[in-house]
């Protein structure tokens, strides 16, 4: 009779607490559909791939390849991400650790006067007694909703978010050095151009000078190779600052010392065959780590979503204890010390319902935040790749149009040079062609630098190399 009284006892409470109600959710926000995750097909540049993991070798340069190599082994904003990807990980663990078995042992031992006037009498009052005790804990709580399975869910989907960011850190920092490494070759190259330029003008500016002084030219040209000359001297200046201050920040980037690049070596960077492939679709989730961070925060939030749900269920936790306990040092290992106990608590949230309202709603209304940013980032992630892809289609163009204006300034300049040696030519005419090839060459090193820059921000659209294994956990079948 007294076991099925407590048997009634408990099915009315689990009855009362299945009249909880849990609200109805109202959110709206969905998984984003990955099949119009794609580019124009007019944007094509000739090479369907995804970039490879270590991009930047294919630019041939072992001086890139040892700045991109320390970079990524010693940048302090890597080591920021590992910790916080560390953190996760002992999260995860805590998590993991508080639900289940959990098993004890505690050992105690008390020296104690009883009172004489207390509520035990003679002998124990009024006398000193040594208490000990020896025991063992076990405890379980029963997880009959899923609330503890879906707290490990959302702690695994922080660590996964957190090991993509730091993904992302690599993969950002490998092309920020690429491009600032890039662009410092660049303006130290346009540099030399303009020093060529200015060494030209000065023969001009000489020349000019020569003629005046018989009378065969007009002061004003002269005056007008002086000016040329201040502009040409204001620009080297301007590379000049510009390559110490993109020398600094590679440095910065590189995490070196204030010496460490005084052996950097000139050279014209040389180019790279541009990837794009035709197909982008669901392929692009797992190639950018900064929409597998995403992804995976949603993946806590319906973790998060589905414990506040679970919250709403009553709570089992069994636990029970073995012992001894004896008021004598020497009695303690006796037989008729011994302890017991077996209990069970039964947590009903029967009147709280506004609090768990509340949480829920909290958990559902960061659920669709962040499920709305999933979706923004993947319109986002595809916009980006369109944009630089067009871009640097349309650099490629130019860079044809130019190349063959480059050509019909170099071949008017070798035209003057042989009229010059037959005698139908002046000296100016020769220097001035050969100005116009160098205003042609420090133009074709812009549009070099450009391309090299947008090259580089598509392999990083496209996730610089980046490869996403597929992990599942039980919360993402909700974004299914």
């Amino acid at each position: 009779m007294r076991h099925f009284r407590l048997t009634l006892i408990a099915g009315a409470a689990l009855a009362l607490a299945g009249c909880v109600h849990v609200p109805k959710d109202a959110g709206t926000a969905r998984a984003p559909d990955f099949t119009a995750a794609q580019h124009a097909a007019a944007i094509d540049l000739g090479r369907d791939a995804w970039p490879v993991e270590r991009w930047w070798q294919d630019y041939r340069d072992p001086q890139l390849d040892k700045l991109v190599e320390q970079a990524l082994a010693g940048n302090p904003s890597l080591a920021v991400a590992a910790a916080r990807v560390r953190l996760a990980g002992a999260q995860l663990n805590a998590e993991r650790a508080a639900g289940g078995l959990q098993a004890g042992l505690e050992t105690g031992i008390n020296r104690q006067r009883y009172s004489a006037n207390g509520f035990f009498p003679a002998p124990i009052g009024g006398s000193w007694y040594t208490d000990t005790t020896v025991q063992g804990r076990i405890s379980y709580e029963v997880d009959w909703w899923g609330k503890h399975r879906a707290q490990v869910a959302a702690a695994i989907g922080e660590q996964n978010a957190a090991a993509a960011q730091a993904s992302q850190a690599q993969q950002a920092l490998a092309a920020s050095v690429a491009q600032s490494y890039f662009r410092l070759q660049l303006l130290w190259a346009r540099a030399d151009n303009v020093s060529e330029l200015l060494r030209i003008e000065q023969r001009l500016l000489q020349d000019r000078k020569a003629r005046l002084a018989r009378g065969l030219a007009t002061v004003d040209a002269q005056r007008n190779i002086e000016l040329e000359l201040g502009k040409l001297a204001e620009q080297a200046a301007l590379l000049d600052t510009q390559a110490a201050r993109e020398r600094e920040a590679l440095r910065a980037l590189v995490a070196a010392g204030p010496n460490d690049f005084a052996a950097l070596e000139r050279g014209l960077p040389q180019g790279a065959q541009a990837t794009l492939p035709r197909e982008l679709g669901m392929e692009l989730l797992a190639r950018r780590p900064d929409l597998q961070a995403a992804r995976w925060r949603v993946e806590a939030a319906l973790g998060r979503a589905a414990a506040a749900e679970a919250a709403f269920y009553p709570d089992l936790n069994l636990s029970g204890a073995v012992g001894l306990n004896a008021v004598s040092l020497g009695k303690l290992l006796r037989g008729a010390s011994r302890t017991f106990l077996a209990g069970a608590v039964l947590d009903l949230p029967l009147f709280d319902s506004g609090r768990l309202d509340a949480n829920l709603g909290i958990a559902r209304a960061e659920r669709d935040a962040l499920l709305a940013e999933y979706n923004e980032s993947v319109l986002n992630a595809v916009r980006d790749v369109a944009a630089v892809g067009a871009t640097l289609q349309g650099i490629e163009r130019e860079l044809r149009a130019h190349d063959a204006s480059s050509q019909a300034s170099a071949r008017l300049a070798a035209s003057a040079e042989a009229r010059l040696a037959r005698g139908l030519a002046e000296r100016s005419a020769v220097l001035q062609a050969q100005l116009e090839v160098l205003r042609q060459r420090g133009a074709a090193l812009q549009l070099q630098d450009a391309q090299l820059q947008t090259q580089v921000a598509l392999v990083k659209a496209l996730g610089g190399g980046y490869r996403a294994a597929p992990v599942h956990t039980a919360a993402n079948a909700l974004t299914k």
